[in-house]
């Protein structure tokens, strides 16, 4: 028994040719479908839409994790978290903004005063 009825094939034909001739555009960005993956995918639910017999979505496997050496884990885990933080900085670094200095403190002044004041007395 076929997986997929006729009218299935024939809309998947169809959204193909509409790829080919740049006509075909996905449903919620209204972009337009260059990979034909994509364009079978419209097709198929499209077909599912006027009710063709078509199998159903793929669900996504739920994969076990395996345990992990934690030696591994943490090396690892310490170079993915070092390279967005590259990014960030790079990203960061355009962003920054003119910053008023603060006026000299009075301490400050009196301690370049005295410096001064000594070497001029010692030369």
């Amino acid at each position: 028994m076929a997986k997929y009825s006729p009218k299935s094939g024939q809309k998947v034909e169809q959204s193909m040719h509409e790829m080919k001739e740049g006509k075909l555009r996905s449903g919620r960005s209204n972009k337009k479908v260059t990979n034909p993956q994509q364009a079978i995918a419209i097709g198929l639910s499209e077909a599912r839409a006027e009710g063709a017999k078509v199998p159903k979505k793929a669900a996504r496997k739920k994969v076990a994790k395996k345990a992990a050496p934690r030696k591994r884990a943490v090396k690892k885990a310490a170079v993915r978290k070092a390279a967005p933080r590259k990014n960030a900085i790079k990203k960061a670094a355009p962003r920054k903004r003119a910053v008023k200095k603060a006026a000299p403190r009075k301490r400050a002044v009196k301690k370049a005063a005295v410096k001064r004041a000594s070497k001029h007395a010692g030369a």
